[in-house]
Protein backbone atom coordinates (compact mmCIF):
# COMPACT_ATOMS: atom_id res chain seq x y z
CA UNK A 1 0.00 0.00 0.00
CA UNK A 2 1.20 3.51 -0.81
CA UNK A 3 0.79 6.31 1.71
CA UNK A 4 1.74 9.95 1.96
CA UNK A 5 4.20 10.78 4.71
CA UNK A 6 6.68 13.43 5.79
CA UNK A 7 9.96 12.06 7.15
CA UNK A 8 11.69 14.38 9.62
CA UNK A 9 15.08 15.66 8.53
CA UNK A 10 16.91 14.01 11.45
CA UNK A 11 15.40 10.58 10.57
CA UNK A 12 16.46 11.05 6.95
CA UNK A 13 19.96 11.83 8.20
CA UNK A 14 20.20 8.46 9.98
CA UNK A 15 18.92 6.70 6.86
CA UNK A 16 21.44 8.52 4.64
CA UNK A 17 24.36 7.57 6.88
CA UNK A 18 23.36 3.88 6.89
CA UNK A 19 22.64 3.59 3.16
CA UNK A 20 25.78 5.58 2.21
CA UNK A 21 27.85 2.94 4.03
CA UNK A 22 26.08 0.18 2.06
CA UNK A 23 23.61 -0.96 4.72
CA UNK A 24 19.85 -1.36 4.58
CA UNK A 25 17.68 1.05 6.57
CA UNK A 26 13.98 0.64 7.31
CA UNK A 27 11.54 2.65 9.38
CA UNK A 28 9.66 0.07 11.47
CA UNK A 29 7.21 -0.25 14.33
CA UNK A 30 4.77 2.23 15.81
CA UNK A 31 5.71 5.14 13.54
CA UNK A 32 4.32 3.35 10.48
CA UNK A 33 1.23 2.24 12.39
CA UNK A 34 0.58 5.86 13.36
CA UNK A 35 1.06 7.07 9.79
CA UNK A 36 -1.46 4.54 8.45
CA UNK A 37 -3.84 5.67 11.20
CA UNK A 38 -3.39 9.27 10.05
CA UNK A 39 -1.47 10.32 13.17
CA UNK A 40 1.87 12.08 13.50
CA UNK A 41 4.46 9.75 15.09
CA UNK A 42 6.14 10.86 18.32
CA UNK A 43 9.31 8.91 17.58
CA UNK A 44 10.87 6.78 14.87
CA UNK A 45 12.61 3.40 15.13
CA UNK A 46 14.87 2.06 12.40
CA UNK A 47 15.99 -1.48 11.59
CA UNK A 48 19.18 -2.30 9.68
CA UNK A 49 21.55 -5.13 8.76
CA UNK A 50 24.45 -3.14 10.25
CA UNK A 51 25.85 -4.70 13.42
CA UNK A 52 25.98 -2.67 16.68
CA UNK A 53 29.76 -2.13 16.51
CA UNK A 54 29.41 -0.91 12.92
CA UNK A 55 26.65 1.50 13.97
CA UNK A 56 28.79 2.89 16.79
CA UNK A 57 31.47 3.71 14.24
CA UNK A 58 28.91 5.48 12.04
CA UNK A 59 27.27 7.35 14.92
CA UNK A 60 30.02 8.57 17.28
CA UNK A 61 27.38 10.27 19.44
CA UNK A 62 25.34 7.23 20.34
CA UNK A 63 24.08 5.40 23.40
CA UNK A 64 24.96 1.69 23.30
CA UNK A 65 23.36 0.28 26.47
CA UNK A 66 21.18 -2.07 24.41
CA UNK A 67 23.95 -3.13 22.02
CA UNK A 68 23.94 -6.81 23.09
CA UNK A 69 20.32 -6.94 21.86
CA UNK A 70 21.32 -5.09 18.71
CA UNK A 71 20.01 -1.65 19.68
CA UNK A 72 21.92 1.61 19.44
CA UNK A 73 20.37 5.02 20.11
CA UNK A 74 21.77 7.50 17.60
CA UNK A 75 21.86 11.10 18.82
CA UNK A 76 21.25 13.29 15.77
CA UNK A 77 21.12 17.06 15.52
CA UNK A 78 18.59 18.64 13.19
CA UNK A 79 19.19 21.82 11.19
CA UNK A 80 18.15 23.91 14.20
CA UNK A 81 20.74 22.30 16.44
CA UNK A 82 18.20 20.32 18.46
CA UNK A 83 19.31 16.77 19.36
CA UNK A 84 16.95 13.86 18.66
CA UNK A 85 17.14 10.21 19.64
CA UNK A 86 16.62 7.58 16.95
CA UNK A 87 16.60 3.94 18.02
CA UNK A 88 18.39 1.77 15.43
CA UNK A 89 18.31 -2.01 15.83
CA UNK A 90 20.07 -4.76 13.92
CA UNK A 91 17.79 -7.27 12.19
CA UNK A 92 17.46 -10.08 14.71
CA UNK A 93 15.66 -13.24 15.70
CA UNK A 94 14.94 -14.24 19.29
CA UNK A 95 14.50 -17.53 21.12
CA UNK A 96 14.66 -19.26 24.52
CA UNK A 97 12.66 -16.68 26.46
CA UNK A 98 13.10 -16.59 30.25
CA UNK A 99 10.98 -15.08 33.03
CA UNK A 100 8.14 -14.66 30.57
CA UNK A 101 9.84 -11.65 29.07
CA UNK A 102 13.48 -11.78 27.93
CA UNK A 103 15.06 -13.77 25.07
CA UNK A 104 18.18 -15.57 26.30
CA UNK A 105 19.28 -16.10 22.71
CA UNK A 106 19.41 -13.17 20.27
CA UNK A 107 20.76 -13.85 16.79
CA UNK A 108 21.52 -11.13 14.27
CA UNK A 109 20.14 -11.91 10.82
CA UNK A 110 20.48 -10.43 7.36
CA UNK A 111 16.81 -10.57 6.45
CA UNK A 112 14.15 -7.94 7.24
CA UNK A 113 11.47 -10.65 6.93
CA UNK A 114 12.93 -12.65 9.82
CA UNK A 115 13.13 -9.48 11.88
CA UNK A 116 9.49 -8.58 11.24
CA UNK A 117 8.45 -12.18 11.98
CA UNK A 118 9.54 -11.87 15.64
CA UNK A 119 7.32 -8.83 16.30
CA UNK A 120 4.10 -8.84 18.31
CA UNK A 121 1.17 -7.58 16.21
CA UNK A 122 0.66 -7.31 12.48
CA UNK A 123 0.43 -3.51 12.49
CA UNK A 124 3.82 -3.38 14.24
CA UNK A 125 5.39 -5.71 11.65
CA UNK A 126 5.51 -3.28 8.71
CA UNK A 127 8.60 -1.64 7.24
CA UNK A 128 9.51 1.26 4.97
CA UNK A 129 12.70 0.85 2.93
CA UNK A 130 14.49 4.22 3.07
CA UNK A 131 16.79 3.23 0.19
CA UNK A 132 13.82 3.61 -2.19
CA UNK A 133 13.58 7.32 -1.36
CA UNK A 134 15.63 10.33 -2.31
CA UNK A 135 16.61 11.55 1.16
CA UNK A 136 17.84 15.09 0.59
CA UNK A 137 16.85 16.47 3.99
CA UNK A 138 13.79 18.36 2.81
CA UNK A 139 10.73 17.65 4.91
CA UNK A 140 8.34 17.23 2.03
CA UNK A 141 5.56 14.71 1.57
CA UNK A 142 6.74 11.40 0.13
CA UNK A 143 4.57 8.87 -1.68
CA UNK A 144 5.91 5.64 -0.18
CA UNK A 145 5.23 1.93 -0.46
CA UNK A 146 5.00 0.20 2.93
CA UNK A 147 6.23 -3.38 3.10
CA UNK A 148 3.47 -5.27 4.91
CA UNK A 149 4.03 -9.05 4.85
CA UNK A 150 1.52 -9.85 7.64
CA UNK A 151 -1.43 -7.70 6.56
CA UNK A 152 -1.09 -5.01 9.21
CA UNK A 153 -2.66 -2.33 7.02
CA UNK A 154 -5.73 -4.47 6.40
CA UNK A 155 -6.01 -5.14 10.15
CA UNK A 156 -5.85 -1.40 10.82
CA UNK A 157 -8.70 -0.91 8.33
CA UNK A 158 -10.69 -3.64 10.09
CA UNK A 159 -9.76 -2.14 13.50
CA UNK A 160 -8.46 -5.45 14.85
CA UNK A 161 -5.37 -6.47 16.80
CA UNK A 162 -3.90 -9.70 15.48
CA UNK A 163 -0.69 -11.44 16.52
CA UNK A 164 2.05 -12.10 13.99
CA UNK A 165 2.19 -15.76 12.92
CA UNK A 166 0.95 -18.21 15.57
CA UNK A 167 -0.63 -16.13 18.38
CA UNK A 168 0.10 -18.60 21.20
CA UNK A 169 3.79 -18.64 20.29
CA UNK A 170 3.95 -14.83 20.36
CA UNK A 171 2.36 -14.62 23.82
CA UNK A 172 4.45 -17.46 25.23
CA UNK A 173 7.56 -15.59 24.14
CA UNK A 174 6.73 -12.40 26.01
CA UNK A 175 4.10 -12.24 28.75
CA UNK A 176 3.82 -8.47 28.53
CA UNK A 177 2.32 -8.76 25.05
CA UNK A 178 -1.00 -9.92 26.51
CA UNK A 179 -1.29 -6.73 28.58
CA UNK A 180 -0.13 -4.67 25.61
CA UNK A 181 -2.84 -6.14 23.37
CA UNK A 182 -5.55 -5.07 25.83
CA UNK A 183 -3.96 -1.66 26.27
CA UNK A 184 -3.75 -1.03 22.52
CA UNK A 185 -7.34 -2.21 22.00
CA UNK A 186 -8.46 0.48 24.47
CA UNK A 187 -6.07 3.09 23.11
CA UNK A 188 -7.01 2.58 19.45
CA UNK A 189 -10.63 1.48 19.98
CA UNK A 190 -9.84 -1.83 18.21
CA UNK A 191 -11.10 -5.36 18.79
CA UNK A 192 -8.76 -8.25 19.50
CA UNK A 193 -9.00 -10.95 16.82
CA UNK A 194 -10.57 -14.15 18.19
CA UNK A 195 -7.57 -16.51 17.90
CA UNK A 196 -5.30 -13.84 19.34
CA UNK A 197 -7.62 -13.30 22.31
CA UNK A 198 -7.88 -17.05 22.93
CA UNK A 199 -4.07 -17.20 22.98
CA UNK A 200 -4.01 -14.51 25.69
CA UNK A 201 -6.28 -16.70 27.86
CA UNK A 202 -4.06 -19.74 27.28
CA UNK A 203 -0.83 -17.90 28.05
CA UNK A 204 -1.79 -16.55 31.50
CA UNK A 205 1.01 -18.56 33.23
CA UNK A 206 3.54 -16.66 31.10
CA UNK A 207 1.90 -13.29 31.78
CA UNK A 208 2.07 -14.14 35.48
CA UNK A 209 5.87 -14.16 35.29
CA UNK A 210 6.10 -10.52 34.16
CA UNK A 211 7.39 -8.15 36.83
CA UNK A 212 4.72 -6.14 38.62
CA UNK A 213 6.51 -2.91 37.66
CA UNK A 214 6.10 -3.69 33.95
CA UNK A 215 2.44 -4.65 34.41
CA UNK A 216 1.87 -1.41 36.36
CA UNK A 217 3.47 0.70 33.61
CA UNK A 218 1.41 -0.97 30.86
CA UNK A 219 -1.78 -0.62 32.90
CA UNK A 220 -1.17 3.07 33.61
CA UNK A 221 -0.42 3.73 29.93
CA UNK A 222 -3.83 2.28 29.22
CA UNK A 223 -5.57 4.39 31.87
CA UNK A 224 -3.90 7.62 30.75
CA UNK A 225 -3.86 7.21 26.96
CA UNK A 226 -7.21 5.59 26.16
CA UNK A 227 -10.49 7.37 25.42
CA UNK A 228 -12.19 4.56 27.37
CA UNK A 229 -9.88 2.58 29.67
CA UNK A 230 -12.90 0.38 30.49
CA UNK A 231 -12.47 -1.32 27.09
CA UNK A 232 -9.03 -2.62 28.10
CA UNK A 233 -10.05 -3.43 31.68
CA UNK A 234 -12.97 -5.52 30.41
CA UNK A 235 -10.63 -7.41 28.06
CA UNK A 236 -8.29 -8.04 31.00
CA UNK A 237 -11.25 -9.31 33.03
CA UNK A 238 -12.50 -11.63 30.30
CA UNK A 239 -9.02 -12.98 29.60
CA UNK A 240 -8.09 -13.48 33.25
CA UNK A 241 -5.24 -10.93 33.28
CA UNK A 242 -6.90 -8.68 35.88
CA UNK A 243 -6.64 -11.52 38.42
CA UNK A 244 -2.87 -11.16 38.33
CA UNK A 245 -2.77 -7.65 39.81
CA UNK A 246 -6.21 -6.30 40.89
CA UNK A 247 -8.42 -9.31 41.65
CA UNK A 248 -10.32 -7.14 44.16
CA UNK A 249 -11.92 -5.26 41.27
CA UNK A 250 -13.87 -8.39 40.33
CA UNK A 251 -15.59 -8.49 43.72
CA UNK A 252 -17.82 -5.66 42.47
CA UNK A 253 -19.23 -7.62 39.52
CA UNK A 254 -22.97 -8.03 40.10
CA UNK A 255 -22.98 -6.15 43.42
CA UNK A 256 -26.07 -3.94 43.15
CA UNK A 257 -26.21 -0.40 44.52
CA UNK A 258 -29.88 -0.02 45.24
CA UNK A 259 -29.91 3.62 46.34
CA UNK A 260 -29.05 6.44 43.94
CA UNK A 261 -27.10 4.18 41.55
CA UNK A 262 -27.84 2.82 38.09
CA UNK A 263 -25.07 0.19 37.80
CA UNK A 264 -23.35 -2.52 39.80
CA UNK A 265 -20.16 -1.58 41.67
CA UNK A 266 -17.81 -2.91 38.97
CA UNK A 267 -19.54 -1.15 36.07
CA UNK A 268 -19.79 2.12 38.00
CA UNK A 269 -16.06 1.97 38.83
CA UNK A 270 -15.18 1.54 35.15
CA UNK A 271 -17.50 4.32 34.04
CA UNK A 272 -16.04 6.66 36.68
CA UNK A 273 -12.54 5.86 35.45
CA UNK A 274 -13.59 6.57 31.85
CA UNK A 275 -14.83 10.09 32.61
CA UNK A 276 -12.17 10.98 35.20
CA UNK A 277 -9.37 13.48 34.67
CA UNK A 278 -5.94 11.89 34.11
CA UNK A 279 -4.70 13.00 37.53
CA UNK A 280 -7.32 10.83 39.27
CA UNK A 281 -7.78 7.87 36.88
CA UNK A 282 -6.54 5.24 39.34
CA UNK A 283 -8.35 6.77 42.32
CA UNK A 284 -11.53 6.81 40.21
CA UNK A 285 -11.16 3.13 39.35
CA UNK A 286 -10.58 2.17 43.00
CA UNK A 287 -12.82 4.67 44.80
CA UNK A 288 -15.55 2.07 45.54
CA UNK A 289 -13.24 -0.96 45.78
CA UNK A 290 -14.45 -1.77 49.32
CA UNK A 291 -18.18 -1.62 48.61
CA UNK A 292 -18.57 -5.40 48.12
CA UNK A 293 -16.97 -5.97 51.55
CA UNK A 294 -19.19 -3.38 53.26
CA UNK A 295 -22.46 -4.24 51.50
CA UNK A 296 -25.35 -4.09 53.97
CA UNK A 297 -27.75 -5.51 51.35
CA UNK A 298 -30.01 -2.46 51.44
CA UNK A 299 -28.01 -0.05 49.29
CA UNK A 300 -25.76 1.12 52.13
CA UNK A 301 -21.99 0.57 52.26
CA UNK A 302 -20.97 2.05 55.58
CA UNK A 303 -17.24 2.74 55.90
CA UNK A 304 -16.39 1.79 52.32
CA UNK A 305 -14.38 4.99 51.96
CA UNK A 306 -12.06 4.19 54.88
CA UNK A 307 -11.74 0.50 54.03
CA UNK A 308 -11.33 1.41 50.35
CA UNK A 309 -8.34 3.61 51.16
CA UNK A 310 -6.67 0.68 52.93
CA UNK A 311 -7.46 -1.72 50.08
CA UNK A 312 -6.11 0.78 47.53
CA UNK A 313 -2.90 0.98 49.54
CA UNK A 314 -2.55 -2.80 49.48
CA UNK A 315 -3.20 -2.93 45.72
CA UNK A 316 -0.78 -0.10 44.93
CA UNK A 317 1.96 -1.59 47.11
CA UNK A 318 1.50 -4.87 45.25
CA UNK A 319 1.89 -2.96 41.98
CA UNK A 320 5.04 -1.20 43.26
CA UNK A 321 3.74 2.37 43.10
CA UNK A 322 5.87 5.00 44.87
CA UNK A 323 4.73 5.74 48.42
CA UNK A 324 3.94 9.37 47.61
CA UNK A 325 1.41 8.30 44.97
CA UNK A 326 -0.06 5.67 47.29
CA UNK A 327 -0.58 8.34 49.96
CA UNK A 328 -2.25 10.70 47.49
CA UNK A 329 -4.70 8.10 46.18
CA UNK A 330 -5.50 6.97 49.74
CA UNK A 331 -6.42 10.53 50.73
CA UNK A 332 -8.70 10.93 47.71
CA UNK A 333 -10.53 7.64 48.30
CA UNK A 334 -10.83 8.14 52.06
CA UNK A 335 -12.41 11.57 51.59
CA UNK A 336 -14.47 11.09 48.42
CA UNK A 337 -17.75 10.83 50.34
CA UNK A 338 -17.53 14.34 51.83
CA UNK A 339 -20.81 16.24 51.98
CA UNK A 340 -21.03 20.01 52.16
CA UNK A 341 -24.50 21.04 53.42
CA UNK A 342 -25.85 23.91 51.37
CA UNK A 343 -29.23 25.52 50.86
CA UNK A 344 -30.98 24.78 47.58
CA UNK A 345 -33.83 26.71 45.96
CA UNK A 346 -36.30 23.81 45.92
CA UNK A 347 -35.94 23.03 49.65
CA UNK A 348 -38.79 23.23 52.12
CA UNK A 349 -38.49 25.54 55.11
CA UNK A 350 -37.83 22.56 57.35
CA UNK A 351 -35.05 21.25 55.08
CA UNK A 352 -33.56 24.72 54.82
CA UNK A 353 -33.56 25.10 58.62
CA UNK A 354 -31.89 21.71 59.06
CA UNK A 355 -29.15 22.59 56.53
CA UNK A 356 -28.48 25.91 58.23
CA UNK A 357 -28.01 24.10 61.55
CA UNK A 358 -25.33 21.85 60.02
CA UNK A 359 -23.46 24.34 57.85
CA UNK A 360 -19.66 24.23 58.16
CA UNK A 361 -17.94 26.77 60.37
CA UNK A 362 -14.65 28.32 59.25
CA UNK A 363 -12.84 25.89 61.55
CA UNK A 364 -14.64 22.96 59.87
CA UNK A 365 -13.43 24.22 56.49
CA UNK A 366 -9.89 24.50 57.88
CA UNK A 367 -10.08 20.95 59.21
CA UNK A 368 -11.27 19.76 55.81
CA UNK A 369 -8.31 21.49 54.14
CA UNK A 370 -5.93 20.03 56.73
CA UNK A 371 -7.34 16.51 56.38
CA UNK A 372 -7.26 16.47 52.58
CA UNK A 373 -4.16 18.61 52.04
CA UNK A 374 -4.27 21.84 50.05
CA UNK A 375 -2.42 20.14 47.20
CA UNK A 376 -5.12 17.42 46.92
CA UNK A 377 -8.33 19.45 47.13
CA UNK A 378 -8.69 20.07 43.39
CA UNK A 379 -8.20 16.37 42.63
CA UNK A 380 -10.74 15.42 45.31
CA UNK A 381 -13.31 17.68 43.65
CA UNK A 382 -12.49 16.11 40.27
CA UNK A 383 -13.07 12.67 41.77
CA UNK A 384 -16.40 13.68 43.28
CA UNK A 385 -17.55 15.14 39.94
CA UNK A 386 -16.43 12.06 37.98
CA UNK A 387 -18.23 9.81 40.48
CA UNK A 388 -21.44 11.77 39.89
CA UNK A 389 -21.00 12.06 36.12
CA UNK A 390 -20.67 8.27 35.83
CA UNK A 391 -23.95 7.72 37.63
CA UNK A 392 -27.16 8.94 35.95
CA UNK A 393 -29.17 8.21 39.13
CA UNK A 394 -27.02 10.33 41.45
CA UNK A 395 -28.58 12.75 43.93
CA UNK A 396 -25.38 14.81 43.95
CA UNK A 397 -25.53 18.32 42.50
CA UNK A 398 -22.35 19.95 41.13
CA UNK A 399 -23.14 23.31 42.76
CA UNK A 400 -22.07 21.70 46.05
CA UNK A 401 -18.49 21.78 44.71
CA UNK A 402 -18.82 25.34 43.44
CA UNK A 403 -20.12 26.63 46.77
CA UNK A 404 -17.47 24.75 48.76
CA UNK A 405 -14.71 26.00 46.43
CA UNK A 406 -15.87 29.55 47.06
CA UNK A 407 -15.92 28.93 50.80
CA UNK A 408 -12.44 27.39 50.81
CA UNK A 409 -11.12 30.34 48.83
CA UNK A 410 -12.50 32.72 51.44
CA UNK A 411 -10.98 30.76 54.33
CA UNK A 412 -7.63 30.45 52.55
CA UNK A 413 -7.35 34.25 52.54
CA UNK A 414 -7.25 34.19 56.33
CA UNK A 415 -4.04 33.74 58.28
CA UNK A 416 -4.29 30.08 59.24
CA UNK A 417 -2.09 27.24 60.46
CA UNK A 418 -2.67 23.78 59.04
CA UNK A 419 0.44 21.96 60.28
CA UNK A 420 2.71 22.10 63.30
CA UNK A 421 5.39 24.03 61.41
CA UNK A 422 2.84 26.83 60.82
CA UNK A 423 2.65 27.52 64.57
CA UNK A 424 4.31 30.61 65.99
CA UNK A 425 6.19 28.43 68.47
CA UNK A 426 8.81 25.77 67.79
CA UNK A 427 10.09 22.75 69.64
CA UNK A 428 13.02 24.83 70.84
CA UNK A 429 10.60 27.38 72.36
CA UNK A 430 8.87 24.58 74.26
CA UNK A 431 12.20 23.22 75.49
CA UNK A 432 12.95 26.67 76.91
CA UNK A 433 9.88 26.38 79.19
CA UNK A 434 10.83 22.91 80.37
CA UNK A 435 9.07 20.61 77.93
CA UNK A 436 11.44 17.82 76.97
CA UNK A 437 11.92 16.76 73.39
CA UNK A 438 10.04 13.54 72.74
CA UNK A 439 6.50 12.14 72.67
CA UNK A 440 5.16 14.67 75.18
CA UNK A 441 6.34 17.58 73.04
CA UNK A 442 4.68 16.05 69.97
CA UNK A 443 1.37 15.67 71.78
CA UNK A 444 1.48 19.26 73.05
CA UNK A 445 2.35 20.69 69.61
CA UNK A 446 -0.57 18.81 68.04
CA UNK A 447 -2.95 20.03 70.74
CA UNK A 448 -1.77 23.60 70.10
CA UNK A 449 -2.37 23.12 66.39
CA UNK A 450 -5.88 21.84 67.10
CA UNK A 451 -6.60 24.99 69.13
CA UNK A 452 -5.26 27.26 66.37
CA UNK A 453 -7.30 25.51 63.67
CA UNK A 454 -10.36 26.18 65.80
CA UNK A 455 -9.35 29.79 66.47
CA UNK A 456 -6.54 31.23 64.30
CA UNK A 457 -6.25 34.31 66.60
CA UNK A 458 -4.48 32.06 69.13
CA UNK A 459 -1.49 31.64 66.82
CA UNK A 460 0.72 34.04 68.77
CA UNK A 461 3.93 33.04 70.51
CA UNK A 462 3.01 34.41 73.93
CA UNK A 463 -0.44 32.83 73.87
CA UNK A 464 0.82 29.45 72.67
CA UNK A 465 3.61 29.31 75.25
CA UNK A 466 1.06 29.93 78.00
CA UNK A 467 -1.23 27.23 76.56
CA UNK A 468 1.74 24.85 76.33
CA UNK A 469 2.66 25.47 79.96
CA UNK A 470 -0.93 24.76 81.00
CA UNK A 471 -0.95 21.54 79.00
CA UNK A 472 2.33 20.46 80.62
CA UNK A 473 0.85 20.97 84.09
CA UNK A 474 -2.25 18.98 83.24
Amino acid sequence: MKVEMVIPEYVQKVGRILTKEGYEAYIVGGALRDIVLGKTPHDYDLATNALPDEMLNMFPKAVSTGAKFGTVIALIQDKHGETHEVEVTTFRSESDYVDGRWPSNVSFVEDIDKDLGRRDFTFNAMALDLSQLKLDGREESFQVEIYDPYGGIEDIKKKVIRAVGTPLERFKEDGLRAFKACRMAAQLDFDIEEETFQAIKESIPVAEQVSMERIRDEFMKMLLNSPKPSVGIELMRKSGLINLFIPELLEGVGVEQKLFHAHDVYTHSLKTCDVAHDSIKLAALLHDIAKPRTDMGDGHFYGHDKMGADMAEEIMKRMKFPQSEINRVKILIENHMFYYPHVQEDMTDEERENIEKHQWTDSAVRRFIQRVGEENIDDLFKLRLADAQANPATAFKPEEITILQRRISEVRKQDMALKVTDLKVSGEDLMNIGIEKGPEMGVILNELLDMVIEDPSLNRKDVLLKKAADLKKS
